[in-house]
């Protein structure tokens, strides 16, 4: 049974040890080491609900202010339903778990999300290769899912997913498809290799941009498409390992286009072709 918040009981403080040990979980050590996750807001708690429903994973207590359960009645219902501990926390607590400037007030403490690189049968991946911005990649799997994309690979010295600002960004997303990581780009790129993927690069400096290269009919065969930083974009040593560079046209003054933007029309592009019959 659940431990749904009792009218009249004190709610746990930043001081209880169960919200002292969540709060490791907003650091990345704290998240490796404990194999759990902090998923913050209404969206993305719903969304934890769900995938742990649907047995992909476990929500193991979900921390609420008195404000945000006032608010979100349905989610403590499917928390309760699904035997998910509900515990009452203070405003200051729930600030204290959050990684974001504006805290929701309703916290669920999940399992690792991350599953071991398979990308057998994939037909649209987008690799993020050192992004390290987390709003950014969490809106890029966020565009990924919207896309259809099979999985979302977090190479090289990228931001961790499991981050809170990631998670909020992906308004719920990371729940939705594979999510892997792995320190070596190089096994990565050899397991897109593997799988049939054909490796492209999303360069603003590539010689061809993608629309000459969706007119020929490239984009409708299987595709990573492989992101940069946003800040210093793909090493030229990794554009150069990769299958072919491709840029997004540029037809007005605009002087570029952020990461998220690039990788929807990216993916978007790739994905309707990939649909496109014959």
């Amino acid at each position: 049974m659940s431990i749904a918040p009792r009218p009249g009981a004190a709610p746990f403080t930043e001081r209880t040890p169960r919200v002292v040990a969540a709060r490791h979980l907003t650091r990345r050590s704290g998240r490796d080491r404990a194999g759990r996750f902090l998923a913050e807001g209404a969206q993305a708690v719903r969304e934890a609900l769900a995938w742990a429903a649907a047995g992909r994973g476990r929500v193991h207590e979900l921390f609420t202010t008195a404000v945000a359960a006032d608010r979100n009645p349905e989610l403590l219902r499917s928390a309760e339903a699904a035997g998910v501990p509900v515990s009452s926390v203070t405003d200051k607590a729930a600030a204290g778990l959050s990684e974001t400037v504006t805290p929701q007030g309703v916290v669920a403490v999940c399992d690792l999300l991350d599953v071991p690189l398979d990308l057998a049968g994939a037909r649209l991946v987008a690799v993020l290769h050192g992004v390290s911005d987390p709003g950014n990649a969490g809106t890029v799997v966020r565009v990924a899912d919207a896309a259809g994309a099979d999985a979302v690979v977090f190479a090289g010295d990228a931001v961790d997913p499991h981050n809170g600002k990631c998670v909020r960004a992906s308004t719920g997303s990371v729940f939705h498809l594979p999510i892997s990581r792995s320190r070596s780009a190089d096994d990565v790129f050899a397991a897109c290799r593997a799988a049939g993927l054909r490796l492209v690069a999303a360069d603003g400096y590539a010689e061809e941009d993608l629309v000459a290269a969706d007119l020929r009919g490239d984009l409708g065969r299987p595709t990573a498409w492989v992101f940069g930083s946003e800040a210093h974009g793909l090493p030229d040593e990794v554009v150069a390992d990769l299958d072919t560079a491709l840029k997004v046209p540029i037809y007005g003054a605009a002087e570029s286009l952020n990461l998220a933007t690039a990788a929807a029309i990216c993916l978007y592009t790739s994905a309707r072709a990939q649909r496109t019959p014959g």
